[in-house]
């Protein structure tokens, strides 16, 4: 076989794309990826210069794709490796450029190796090669399922936590919420019934039936989360516009109105079996609103829509107390300089007992019944 670096989406034929994805996922969408790049989201002055990998066979067929991207930054990851970069500019040392497979500012676990032929176990030595013939520090592969079986010492395993609701036949809000101990299931529906008495109505709008006036106002939403926290938004306004077109089957859009006035937005994407929360942004502030745009109302369209499972993102402790179940995410490391592999290494495995501790000590704060212990 022969492994090939391209440097655009439009480089690999989408039917090629289309054959290889056996994934639901809208995240793994040709489209997806086109929208980034056509957008300039994911662009060598964005930091995110496409670097897709490419397998043929003898016959020049592609037999395996890998959306990869050579970066000289760490936003937008979500795995976070800034100490390691920390620690390279003590010893006057580049951490950067860095080989990165994943999806772009996007945390969700998915295999992001296409092929029905080839393991990716079976590419790590050609990456190895690559990175050292090209004077690339790294490569990363985030987000992907756990490797099982034996793989290069060198190869090195990172855990993170998330927290995902899992759909068990509920058939309707309130049958999951009686699962809850009595103290959690009134805290939740407490939290619900705040947004009706403070006098706010909330939608849902599918892909389809977005006005621009609708995309407008959650874009500027999307821009003042980011500007709160003193950072630039990842994603163009043109990414959405794009996307709301291409990939209207997937996406969902809950707005929040105050006085006949839009004042929050949620995005989401779902496919057949799952609903994935990713951007959330208000233009004022109201008690539980997060809670109700981010979590409730996702949970109700997973029950409407019998999806197995929600993903609301990376992060929040206070997802638990909500019904959202703590799982361990993998992803896998490489490091070129031979100085930092022990410590680089002594690093994750060490990271991956407190990722199993803090894993258990999630589970024991599940709000269900058989979690209540008074």
């Amino acid at each position: 076989m022969q492994i090939n670096f391209l440097d655009s989406i439009n480089k690999i034929s989408p039917s090629d794309w289309q054959h290889l994805n056996t994934s639901t996922s809208p995240f793994l969408r040709y489209e997806f990826f086109q929208a980034l790049e056509s957008s300039a989201s994911t662009s060598k002055s964005s930091g995110w210069h496409p670097q897709h990998l490419t397998v043929t066979d003898v016959k020049k067929n592609v037999i395996a794709i890998m959306p990869m991207y050579l970066k000289d930054h760490s936003w937008g990851e979500y795995v976070f490796d800034w100490a390691w970069a920390d620690a390279y500019q003590k010893y006057n040392l580049s951490y950067y450029p860095k080989l990165v497979a994943t999806l772009p500012f996007t945390p969700t676990p998915s295999d992001k190796f296409l092929s029905h032929t080839t393991d990716q176990n079976d590419i790590f030595p050609s990456l190895i090669e690559h990175c050292q013939q090209q004077s690339i520090n790294s490569w990363h592969l985030l987000y992907c399922p756990e490797i099982t079986e034996d793989h290069t010492d060198d190869v090195y395993q990172r855990n993170t936590v998330q927290f995902h609701w899992f759909n068990r036949g509920y058939h309707c809000f309130d049958n999951f919420v009686s699962t809850f101990n009595s103290r959690k299931r009134k805290n939740t529906r407490k939290e619900r019934l705040s947004i009706a008495n403070q006098g706010i109505t909330i939608r849902r709008v599918l892909a389809h039936d977005v006005t621009p006036i609708e995309l407008d106002f959650f874009y500027l939403t999307y821009q003042l989360t980011y500007m709160k926290r003193g950072h630039t938004p990842h994603l163009s306004h043109a990414f959405f516009k794009e996307i709301f077109t291409t990939m209207a089957d997937n996406i969902l859009l809950v707005i929040a109105s105050f006085q006949n006035n839009d004042i929050a937005c949620a995005l989401f994407f779902y496919d057949d079996s799952q609903l994935y929360g990713r951007y959330w942004g208000c233009t004022e502030h109201f008690t539980n609103l997060h809670f109700e745009l981010c979590y409730y109302q996702g949970i109700e369209f997973c029950i409407e829509k019998r999806l197995s499972a929600f993903n609301p993102g990376t992060q929040g402790e206070h997802k638990i107390q909500r019904g959202f179940e703590p799982i361990l995410t993998h992803s896998y490391h490489w490091i070129e300089n031979s100085g930092f592999k022990s410590a680089i290494k002594e690093f994750c495995l060490q990271e991956q007992k407190q990722m199993q501790y803090y894993l258990q000590q999630c589970q024991q704060k599940l709000p269900f019944k058989q979690q209540d212990k008074t």
